[in-house]
């Protein structure tokens, strides 16, 4: 189990602060949160946490895309074989998700979530990076994920995270433009 806040100054940390000329904006509240595996005793709160976070996007996209993304506590338990999934907790509140699938000697991510009110707090870097740590523990040769083009605000998190976009597959999945990222554990 993991442990990870967020927005301590350095002061806070007993380091000294750097010297800066102009005054930036004060950090917003640190929010405390845990990495864990996944259970299927969390299935109920992955569903829920699926509908918040995805149902701004639903707009537009087919109703198979839809079910897909937001499955029945039954559906998801279904899914679960074969993938390892990492949860983001705060205060017992599961607040982010990420998958793991290994196919081939490299490991997919799928299925990355983090609340709309939890974002910008370091969740999805450490979600990413604990798939990260679990696909070099299980020797993967490489990670990857796909992300539809109308999810903006991850691909700046790959690329700070070393993966590198590799292509995109043009209405590929139900019509919607598939960007591609890769990385080596």
């Amino acid at each position: 189990m993991e442990t990870h806040e967020r927005g301590e100054s350095k002061a806070e940390r007993g380091e000294k602060p750097e010297k800066r000329e102009e005054k930036s904006p004060p950090a917003g509240p640190a929010v405390p949160f845990v990495i864990e595996r996944l259970t299927h005793q969390d299935v109920n709160d992955i569903c829920t946490l699926y509908k918040r976070v995805w149902e701004p996007y639903l707009s537009g996209l087919p109703p198979e895309i839809q079910k897909e993304w937001q499955p029945s506590p039954l559906e998801f338990t279904s899914r679960m074989e074969g993938v390892t999934y990492f949860a983001a907790k705060r205060e017992n509140r599961l607040v982010g998700a990420i998958g793991c699938e290994m196919d081939g000697g490299s490991v997919r991510l799928i299925n990355l979530a983090v609340e709309a009110e939890f974002r910008r707090h370091g969740i999805g870097t450490a979600l990413v990076n604990s798939a990260v740590e679990w696909a070099k523990h299980s020797n993967a040769r490489s990670l990857w994920a796909d992300l539809l083009a109308r999810f903006r605000d991850a691909g700046p998190l790959f690329h700070r995270l070393g993966f590198t976009e590799t292509g995109i597959l043009h209405r590929h999945f139900w019509g919607e433009d598939v960007k591609l990222f890769e990385r080596l554990p």
